[in-house]
């Protein structure tokens, strides 16, 4: 770490020098103009630079299928506006796993291909990406496939299950969004401006968001499981409904407390929201007596899996009323 001392120049005018090594390095000399950013008790400086698209390039000759997936998504999430996929040469495999990798993500699209590169543009900019929205969104999405997945599975409903499972591909997308968001505001402090929440928050949010997609995830197991199973007893529909209404009620009150702009409410709420999983136990318990008494240690096992995904639902909710918590607590 290095100190300056402040100096004040023309009895008004507050001054402090820029260490040489950064100068330097970053391009910095006489006549340069640099930006400053003022977050609470921080001012924040970069060097002001060209208006222009962050782009990158990958070498895919050697990915294919999900390896390919996860480079382009790796390359969106870590902010590249422009995408540009090299190889000796594109095969139409390759093109079909990028083009859906492409509809995966907010934003982007294809804008160029030829036979040995596809290049890929970021269509949106900072200032129409709301991660409040994204998260919002993903909230209601996410939660509603939940409760969908439990009616489907205790109504037999496999076009309602196979709906859940589609619908996790759009809590998927929110999900990149909103992490590509976090990351660009990490790398560049004027998209926090742009964005208009300071950088602490969306951190919040991308944490939270990350728990709201475990949530899709989940209950898209369970829809998967209800497309295995017959039927449900009686005498498991009700233990199983109630633990679903009460591991959902964990997340919503969670959600509460992160988007509540009063800081005593959204303190309260989120404490709520944590002392609510230890009443999960007591219905966990409710399903599995119930379970046992199946005949069918296949079919018990999959209620089961059923039972630890709703587990978890509350627990994830649990991490989100932490995140709270953390965004109402003081600045320091």
């Amino acid at each position: 770490m290095e100190t300056r001392k402040v100096q004040v120049t023309g009895g008004s005018t507050y001054t402090v020098s820029l260490p040489k090594d950064w100068a330097t390095e970053n391009g910095v000399s006489a006549g340069s103009v640099v930006e400053f950013y003022s977050e609470n008790d921080l001012l924040l400086l970069q060097p002001r630079t060209e208006e222009g698209r962050l782009e990158g390039e990958l070498d895919i000759d050697d990915l294919e299928g999900d390896e390919l997936t996860r480079a382009v998504m790796t390359m969106y999430v870590s902010g590249f506006d422009i995408i540009r996929l090299e190889t000796t040469r594109m095969t139409a495999q390759q093109r079909r796993t990028i083009r859906g990798a492409t509809q995966g993500l907010v934003g982007l699209e294809v804008i160029e291909e030829t036979g040995e590169h596809v290049v890929l543009r970021d269509l949106l900019d900072s200032s129409e990406l709301s991660v409040h929205n994204a998260i919002t969104r993903m909230r209601l999405v996410a939660i509603t496939m939940l409760s969908d997945a439990v009616s489907a599975l205790v109504e037999g409903d496999d076009e309602l299950a196979q709906d859940v499972m589609e619908r996790d591909d759009d809590v998927d997308r929110l999900w990149y969004m909103v992490s590509r968001v976090f990351r660009t505001v990490l790398r560049n402090p004027a998209e926090a401006t742009e964005i208009g929440f300071p950088r602490e928050t969306v951190f919040d949010y991308q944490s939270s968001a990350r728990q709201l997609e475990r949530i899709g995830d989940h209950a898209t197991k369970i829809a998967r499981i209800s497309t295995e199973i017959d039927d449900v007893p009686e005498d498991v529909t009700e233990p199983l409904e109630d633990l679903q209404e009460a591991a959902v009620s964990v997340p919503e009150m969670a959600m509460d407390a992160l988007l509540e702009d009063e800081s005593d409410k959204a303190v309260r709420l989120a404490n709520e929201a944590r002392e609510d999983v230890s009443e999960i136990d007591d219905c966990v318990r409710a399903v599995d007596e119930a379970i046992r008494n199946l005949d069918d240690p296949q079919r018990a096992q999959s209620f089961g899996l059923v039972v630890d995904s709703l587990s978890r639902t509350a627990d994830y909710g649990a991490n989100i009323a932490e995140s709270a918590l953390q965004k109402a607590a003081p600045r320091p």
